[in-house]
């Protein structure tokens, strides 16, 4: 039987939901296939006395209808309801059959769904909690959705009849890198890290994803089989995550798909002007929801810049864009030839940058300084002539900044002359620009380490390898 891997803190929160001495109204929410269902179910696997999900796109009568014949399954007679006020009336019933003084969890998922227009469904489960489950000290009741910014505005931000009513809110997160390898062991894929780190770039830590490897594949035979063969899973995810997530599902794929295009990240303004959305209501939203579900990331570059920068920091949506969408299905061989590219090694690079920025409290251990307040962020400095631009710097409280170079390599890295002038030359730009009276050190994460030469000594402070990153914290 498939064993619950990470989720450690969310795993402590709902354990201690049954150890307390109080109703409890928890709120799990996060993207598509991110493994929220699975999570429930492993842990409150004896305790959950009633569960019912909402169908996607289903009517008001076919709701009430499944749930009926959900309800039905308990041998307990009830009419058909008419209204989610009197399918709650019904369960309420039901959970007074329930005589163990034992907690007792009623889970509803994809709770969005069923709050569909006219339905009242919300309001109905508002009149639920507030004058029958919050009543009771033996109840647990847990609600989940894909669709984040519903479940944030609607009830973590309720302002009717749930507000400040919450007792618990999780938001399920991808895998990291230790984690993902954790999955893939449990799975019987042995994989070696740099495998693990390619996996990782085509498909993120999407716990669904990962499943579907299967063991004895090799990397290129896996996403063959997944990203670029007729029928293959991931060939149609894109959509279908949008499609499901989303109204108006367009303007979000096009918001991604202007973050794809520039690795260092847009303005609002400039995702304003390459979508073609006006930069209103409807732009905020959209970039909230994408943000809430884990597909952007929203940041501030480092000094003296106002505009914030949104990036793209979900990995498959990267790979389908760049590569999944512009190949015909083939029979098999196609990603073996791609991989051996040159542009392959480019994005590959790009794309390790970013899963070290994912990593960076992993990085912060292995520099020794995790118990030390810090900050990291990104540089960018344009000028007349050659501009300057540090993805990543860490700046520390022991008067500090690491200044990040991370390179994806298939072997040890070798920092030859040029490229040591470079780094010699944007970190003093950054010094003059900032003006800075911290020390700069020059870090390097790389895949398997530095070759130790003349210049790996003389420029760089500090070497980490993806070990570093792979580290359970």
């Amino acid at each position: 039987m498939r064993q619950l891997v990470g989720r450690i803190q969310e795993r402590g929160i709902l354990e201690a939901a049954l150890k307390s001495n109080r109703p409890e109204l928890i709120v799990v929410y996060g993207r598509r296939r991110i493994g929220k269902t699975f999570l429930i179910d492993k842990v409150y696997e004896k305790e959950i006395k009633f569960r019912f999900s909402g169908i996607h796109n289903a009517s008001l009568k076919e709701q009430l209808a499944n749930f009926h014949l959900v309800l039905s399954d308990k041998n307990l007679r009830f009419k058909e309801p008419k209204s989610w006020i009197e399918a709650f009336h019904h369960l309420g019933k039901y959970f007074d059959t329930l005589k163990s003084k034992k907690k007792k969890v009623l889970f509803i998922d994809e709770f969005p769904w069923l709050d569909s227009r006219r339905s009242n469904f919300l309001s109905a489960f508002d009149n639920f909690w507030n004058n029958y489950a919050s009543k009771r000290d033996d109840m647990v009741v847990i609600v989940c959705g894909s669709a984040a910014s519903y479940m944030i505005q609607n009830i973590i931000k309720n302002k009717g009849g749930l507000h400040n009513r919450l007792t618990e809110s999780i938001q399920l997160a991808a895998f990291n890198l230790n984690e993902t390898e954790q999955l893939l062991k449990q799975n019987k894929v042995k994989f070696s890290r740099y495998d693990i780190l390619q996996i990782y770039m085509a498909m993120g830590g999407i716990p669904h994803y990962l499943d579907k490897i299967n063991p004895g594949e090799s990397v290129p035979q896996a996403l063959d089989r997944l990203c670029f063969m007729k029928n293959g899973f991931l060939r149609t995810e894109f959509e279908n995550v949008f499609a499901s997530l989303f109204d108006f599902y367009e303007n979000h794929e096009s918001i991604v798909r202007s973050l794809a295009s520039v690795r260092k990240g847009l303005t609002r303004n400039e995702i304003s002007a390459k979508t073609g959305m006006p930069s209103g209501g409807g732009l905020t939203k959209a970039l909230m929801e994408l943000e809430d579900s884990g597909f952007i990331e929203n940041y501030l570059p480092y000094q003296g810049v106002k505009d914030s920068i949104y990036r793209l920091s979900d990995e498959y949506s990267m790979f389908y864009i760049k590569y999944i969408e512009k190949t015909k299905p083939s029979q098999g061989g196609l990603w073996m030839v791609m991989q051996g590219k040159q542009s392959y090694k480019i994005w590959s690079g790009y794309s390790f940058e970013t899963i070290c920025i994912k990593h960076v409290e992993q990085i912060k251990e292995g520099l020794k300084i995790a118990g030390i307040n810090s900050t990291h962020g990104s540089w960018i400095e344009k000028g007349n002539g050659k501009g300057a631009q540090i993805d990543m710097l860490i700046d520390r409280d022991d008067n500090v900044i690491n200044l990040c170079e991370m390179k994806f390599y298939n072997t040890e890295f070798t920092l030859n002359k040029k490229y040591a002038n470079e780094i010699a030359n944007k970190s003093n730009k950054f010094v003059e620009s900032t003006k800075t009276k911290k020390s700069v050190f020059v870090t390097f994460i790389t895949t398997y380490g530095l070759v130790s030469n003349q210049y790996s000594k003389q420029y760089v402070q500090n070497e980490l390898t993806i070990d570093n990153l792979f580290k359970k914290l």
